[in-house]
């Protein structure tokens, strides 16, 4: 006899019964099934806007980007020959600090995107502009713990600052190679607030996208600049904000973006100010991972 949706449901996995409470047979009887991948901020509506719409064709753009990127393929080509990011395969082997980002231009901010809780329909503000001299970065805004009112949302007041993805020819991702180094090294000036580093690298299932490293940074504050040397082994694993039970080492050589997030729930102006962001080898860290790691299956 055909069962209804709500009616419990008893399925077999692995040997074993399992049954369905009333709650969840509409999840599985549906006419909508809910996957990973249809996650939605809180607040926002969904968007139903069929795919063949969201298509914009243009000729003459699309003449522009086949050249754009018959010039990436080609840097690409060349860059080979000469060596890692094209740099001398001698001077990558010996090096011991790379800076990655630095800022010395209105261009070097375009690599950056900031965001905040305006995108759920929160009030904190979050700016980012050259600093003095143009020798740095300056993010800056206002925090606001309060959250909107739309009948969802329970939290809120964060901002971000985060590197964009860097892009080769047709689209394709470009990691960074960190596999050499076991240190981050920033310099910055802050203003006694704590800020969350993120660091987000290339996974290999779908269902990981959302996983990002973490480490919290207090700065002192003050008008001095301060010189921060993080050890890669001290990143944890985080996915939408809940720290994972399972946690592995952070993979050095495919890293995507890193990231700066601000969310201490204390109202009020905020300041970072960044002068570069390297990554260094120091041979007297040792480490390989600073938490413990479980196994699923221990041994007998």
């Amino acid at each position: 006899m055909a069962l209804t949706p709500m009616k419990q449901i008893t399925t077999l996995h692995r040997g074993h019964f399992l049954t369905l409470s009333p709650s969840l047979c509409s999840l599985v009887c549906g006419k909508r099934v809910n996957f990973m991948g249809e996650y939605r901020r809180p607040g926002q509506p969904r968007d139903n806007t069929p795919p063949w719409k969201k298509i914009q064709f243009s000729f003459s753009k699309g003449v522009e980007g086949v050249q754009k990127h018959l010039g990436l393929l080609k840097d690409e080509m060349f860059q080979r020959f000469v060596g890692p990011q094209g740099r001398p395969l001698q001077v990558h082997m010996q090096e011991q600090t790379q800076v990655q980002w630095e800022f010395r231009g209105p261009e070097s901010l375009s690599q950056w995107v900031v965001s905040s809780d305006r995108e759920i329909g929160g009030r904190s503000e979050a700016y980012l502009k050259l600093g003095r001299n143009s020798n740095t970065c300056l993010l800056y805004g206002t925090l606001c713990s309060t959250p909107p009112r739309d009948g969802e949302t329970r939290y809120s007041g964060y901002c971000t600052l985060r590197s964009k993805q860097p892009m080769m020819s047709f689209d394709r991702k470009k990691h960074y190679d960190w596999s050499s180094f076991n240190t981050l090294y920033l310099r910055i000036r802050g203003d006694g607030r704590p800020w969350m580093i993120n660091i987000t690298a290339e996974t290999y299932f779908t269902h990981q996208s959302d996983d990002m490293y973490n480490y919290f940074l207090f700065t002192r504050g003050g008008p001095y600049w301060e010189e921060v040397k993080i050890p890669f082994s001290k990143f944890f694993i985080s996915s939408r904000g809940r720290i994972q039970d399972e946690q592995h080492p952070l993979w050095l050589d495919k890293i995507n973006t890193i990231g700066f997030t601000l969310g201490d729930k204390a109202d009020g102006p905020f300041q970072l100010e960044i002068d570069f962001i390297a990554v260094c080898n120091d041979r007297a860290h040792t480490e390989e991972f600073a938490y413990e790691v479980y196994k699923r299956n221990p041994e007998v």
